[in-house]
Formats: C-alpha cells, sequence, structure tokens
C-alpha cells in the first residue's frame, strides 16, 4: 500500500515501525525502573531534539519496546494494572527527561481508559493484546482546528450495508505520527458522538506534519485527514450512549497532563541549580565567593522545591483518590470527586511549571540565556504544554461543586 504521509523533511520515508511483542512489565515497581532507565537515556540529546526539532523515532521504538505503554491494562488481560500513582510517577520521570517526548503516549493512556468504561470484551481482547503482544502504538486525531468551539463535523457514514467510512480533517493529534491506531471523534448518520479508530495505514488517512508551536516541538500534534477512510466496525465506540455514565477516563487523561507539568517543572529546576552550581556569579553585593551561597538564591531554591514538592503531593494524592474509587462501582458523585482531585493537581502543577521554567533565569543569571545553553526550552514547555485545557476552569469547577455539590462535565478536559 502506498504511504499517503506527509512528512517534514527530516522524515521522508518514515512511518510506524512494524509492530515487535515489547517487554512484559509485571508490577508497578517494574514500570517505575524501566521509566527511570529510559529517562537516563532520553535526556541525552533532548536540548538538541528540541533546538532542531528532531523526532524522536529511535527513542519512541525504545520506549514501545520497554513495554510501558501497557502498564495500565488490566490483569484478566495480561498487563500488569499498575496504580494511578505509578503512572503518574512514569509521566513525570520521561517528562523530566523530555517533555514533549513523555507527552507522546499520553493519548494511548486516555483511550485505554475509555476502553475499560466503555468497550466489550471483544474489543478489549483484541486491542489490549495488540498494545501488549504486537507493540502497536495508540494516536490520537484531536479537536477541528478552524471551528469556534469543540463540535464535531467529522462524519461516520455507511457506503454500503456492511461498510462505514470516516471523513473529517483534526488537528492536536499528538502521537498520530507515530501511532498503529488513530483514535478520533465522529458523528453517525444519526448525529450521535461516536469514537473511531483508523488503521495508520487505511486508505484515505494522511498523517501531516504542520506542528509549529514554540514549544513541546516534537510532540509532531498536527493535523490528520481522514478521506473515506474504511473503518473496521469493531473499532466504533457508541460514546453517545455512555454520556450519562460515570467513569473514570475523564480524571485520567487530566491526572496524565498534571503529571507532565509536574516533570516539565523538575526538569527546570534541576537544570537551574546546575547551571548555578557550575556556571552562575554570585551578585556584587552578597558578599558570598559562589553562587550556592547566595542567601536570596538559597531561599528561592527552597521555595521551588516547597512548591515542586507540595503539587506532587496533591497529585500523587487525587491518583490515590482515582485508584479508591476505582476498587468499586463508579457512581456519579465519586467520578464527581475524581474530577475535583485531579483538578487541584492541575492548578497546583501548572503553577510550579511557570513559575520554576520562569526562575530558571533569575537564579542563573543572563547567561543562562545563551541560546547554546537551550534553557528556554522549559518555559516554552511549559506555557505550551500549560495550555492543553485552561486552568482558570478548574478554580470554577473545584468553587462551583464546594459551594453548590454541582458536579463537573464529564468529558476528557474534567
Amino acid at each position: 500500500m502506498t504511504d499517503q504521509r506527509s512528512h517534514a523533511p527530516d522524515m521522508v520515508g518514515r512511518r510506524p515501525s512494524p509492530p515487535a511483542r515489547p517487554h512484559l512489565i509485571r508490577d508497578d515497581q517494574e514500570a517505575l525502573d524501566v521509566a527511570a532507565r529510559l529517562a537516563e537515556r532520553f535526556v541525552v540529546g533532548a536540548s538538541e531534539r528540541d533546538a532542531k526539532r528532531l523526532l524522536p523515532w529511535a527513542e519512541i521504538g525504545e520506549y514501545t519496546a520497554s513495554g510501558l505503554g501497557g502498564i495500565t491494562i488490566p490483569k484478566a488481560f495480561g498487563g500488569a494494572d499498575v496504580s494511578n500513582v505509578t503512572l503518574a510517577k512514569v509521566f513525570e520521570i520521561l517528562c523530566s527527561a523530555d517533555p514533549a517526548l513523555g507527552q507522546i503516549p499520553q493519548n494511548q493512556f486516555g483511550v485505554l481508559a475509555l476502553l475499560k468504561d466503555v468497550g466489550s470484551d471483544a474489543q478489549k481482547a483484541r486491542i489490549f493484546g495488540d498494545v501488549l503482544n504486537k507493540g502497536f502504538r495508540i494516536g490520537n486525531a484531536g479537536p477541528e482546528k478552524k471551528t469556534k468551539s469543540v463540535a464535531v463535523s467529522t462524519t461516520l457514514l455507511r457506503s454500503t450495508p456492511d461498510g462505514l467510512r470516516l471523513t473529517g480533517r483534526r488537528f492536536y493529534s499528538t502521537g498520530a505520527i507515530f501511532a498503529h491506531w488513530i483514535p478520533t471523534r465522529a458523528v453517525d448518520e444519526e448525529g450521535r458522538a461516536v469514537q473511531v479508530w483508523a488503521a495508520y495505514d487505511a486508505p484515505g488517512v494522511t498523517v501531516i506534519d504542520d506542528w509549529s508551536s514554540f514549544g513541546q516541538r516534537t510532540t509532531a500534534s498536527g493535523s490528520v485527514e481522514f478521506a473515506d477512510v474504511p473503518i473496521d466496525p469493531e473499532l466504533v465506540f457508541p460514546v453517545w450512549s455512555y454520556a450519562d455514565c460515570p467513569g473514570l477516563a475523564g480524571p485520567i487523561s487530566q491526572l496524565v497532563q498534571a503529571s507532565i507539568d509536574s516533570g516539565i517543572a523538575a526538569a527546570a529546576i534541576g537544570d537551574a541549580i546546575a547551571f548555578v552550581r557550575d556556571r552562575a556569579r554570585p551578585w556584587v553585593d552578597s558578599g558570598v565567593s559562589s553562587a550556592i551561597d547566595d542567601p536570596t538564591i538559597i531561599h528561592s531554591v527552597g521555595s521551588l522545591y516547597t512548591d515542586l514538592h507540595a503539587a506532587q503531593a496533591v497529585l500523587y494524592e487525587a491518583a490515590e483518590t482515582i485508584d479508591r474509587i476505582a476498587r468499586d462501582k463508579v457512581t456519579d458523585a465519586s467520578s464527581a470527586m475524581a474530577s475535583v482531585a485531579v483538578a487541584e493537581a492541575k492548578i497546583l502543577t501548572t503553577e510550579i511549571a511557570l513559575a520554576a521554567t520562569e526562575q530558571v533565569f533569575d537564579l542563573a543569571g543572563s547567561s543562562a540565556t545563551r541560546e547554546a545553553h537551550n534553557l528556554g526550552r522549559h518555559w516554552r514547555n511549559a506555557r505550551v504544554h500549560t495550555l492543553h485545557d485552561p486552568v482558570r476552569w478548574k478554580y470554577h469547577l473545584i468553587g462551583k461543586y464546594e459551594l453548590t455539590g454541582a458536579y463537573p462535565a464529564r468529558h476528557q478536559w474534567n
């Protein structure tokens, strides 16, 4: 089949690697250990990948082979079924090394969480098996670009009694260029919301690397076009029928976003401290011979670490809340509780990510702004990723819940 994708110059001829059986991670501790080993490798070259916008094809291959992509799959289907606390820490670890690379798998975990909520046993066995046994990666075809709302004009229509065809153009498609399955939202012939999974190499699928943001530059979160793409009926999920059913897919998706921001903050603080130790000069009025003895720098570092650890504590507490809720039947009340807990975490991880990436330069001094150091990537990454969904609405969500008991709307941003 002819490859119908559009590519950036460095990607000519590139497409997702042939599936291979990845390592099978057995438990939470192994997942954390594997993530730490990958992070040691991914941090090497992270600045260069950002500066030159080199998409991390080799690194994504290593990630897939490691087995981390399947760690939330239930034990009944062969997975490790790690806790959401572990999931949050895995994303933190990876994103502290390279947040763009670490963000690429985000949608895989979001759609796997949705699959747990709405999938049939046959659908779960098929998709979980593809991830665990074949190394399939799951991307995303996100919201439509030229609309003033998140309304969907992408359609799933029946061309023959047995044939379904998908047509539309989507943007913010993080991970799609590396994926084997590309899920997207569409409306069926009756105007109902469905989630549709298209094969990356199906005729009519075009992934366009037109992501041009100043931050998270190598997520390749550009466009996907679906031109009368044939769709397997078994890979259509009637999300419309579950609109009133409480679940945890939204809170888990938001937990991942908050974990990415926490990782960005940790990376910025770590680089700031390294720069102060190795390169920064003390201010002339400080009366000290080394920047690490400057009392104002000492205070600022203490403040940053306090705020980071506070954000992490709330993040892990939110993950524990989701884990606790997941042990029982999810109700309207418990689903709302999960959304509120994650909203609190996302507020704090957003604030520390922005504060830490700004204070890098205040601590390290003017020499830290030299392009060769590329420390600006931390702020660029934080500024772009924290806009994933507006944190100002998290305050609204929490305030309304606490004042009136109103439950948050259920969707992937809550």
